[in-house]
């Protein structure tokens, strides 16, 4: 087993557990979740309102281990297509449906069968019907190209042992004009690979953390319009919740 399929098996070890021990997942610290909110903006697992809270299962909630809320930052419309990465329990999925209408779809693409079984069981309960929850992994989406409006995903693109790759795909499966709205885990600029690791575990979201300037730099490869990377809270020493966004140009 090479390096990248290790770090693969590792998140995947980690994230089954947490589905197998909901029980305790309200209670066990997200790995992402902030040290200082601040201004209080909704951001981190915790943050969803309280009408988002009350028409989603509780299973779904407490099996959120993000770092922020992408559907409050995706500007999702109604009809629209939405591709969740890493979707857990279901949570940004089910959201995401409830926002874009009958209409409009919403997929989970996640690789753990625990939380893929754990989502299904919040989407039935939820009576959601413009949802799918599939199998993969993130640096080979198993969509066709030009399919997706938007992308969302909750603190998942760090954990990836290839995040070019990861980008590449998002890219390939959004449409032209289709547009990023995650949150992720980002490294301020000075810190190297080494710091990073000192602050925290690959499967604890700091280890593999994007810097500021490598996450734009790795969007603008891909071909994307107008990337940005913000700031919305410290979840370690100088490394951040983030917002970061990009639309794919339309020629």
């Amino acid at each position: 087993m090479n390096d990248k399929s290790k770090i693969t098996e590792r998140v995947r070890e980690r994230y089954a557990a947490a589905a197998l021990q909901l029980t305790d997942v309200s209670t066990t610290a997200s790995c992402c979740v902030p040290t200082d909110l601040g201004n209080g903006d909704v951001f981190g697992s915790t943050l969803y309102t309280d009408g988002e809270s009350s028409r989603i299962p509780e299973e779904a909630f407490l099996a959120s281990l993000g770092c922020g809320n992408p559907t409050a930052v995706a500007d999702l419309r109604s009809g629209e297509t939405v591709l969740d990465l890493g979707s857990g329990g279901g949570i940004d999925v089910l959201l995401s449906a409830r926002r874009v209408g009958p209409t409009g779809f919403a997929y989970g693409l996640d690789m753990t069968d625990e939380m893929l079984a754990l989502a299904r069981a919040n989407a039935a309960k939820a009576k959601a019907t413009n949802v799918e929850f599939i199998k993969g992994q993130i640096e080979t989406i198993p969509l066709a190209d030009d399919t997706i409006d938007v992308i969302i995903s909750n603190c998942v693109i760090n954990l990836s042992a290839d995040k070019n790759a990861v980008i590449a795909e998002m890219f390939r499966v959004l449409k032209p004009g289709g547009r990023l709205g995650i949150s992720d885990v980002v490294a301020e600029n000075h810190l190297s690979q080494h710091d990073r690791i000192r602050r925290g575990s690959y499967t604890g979201c700091i280890a593999g953390a994007l810097s500021h300037q490598e996450y734009l730099d790795a969007l603008h490869k891909a071909g994307c319009a107008d990337p940005s990377v913000q700031y919305t809270h410290e979840v370690a020493p100088e490394m951040h919740g983030a917002i970061v966004k990009a639309v794919k140009p339309t020629v």
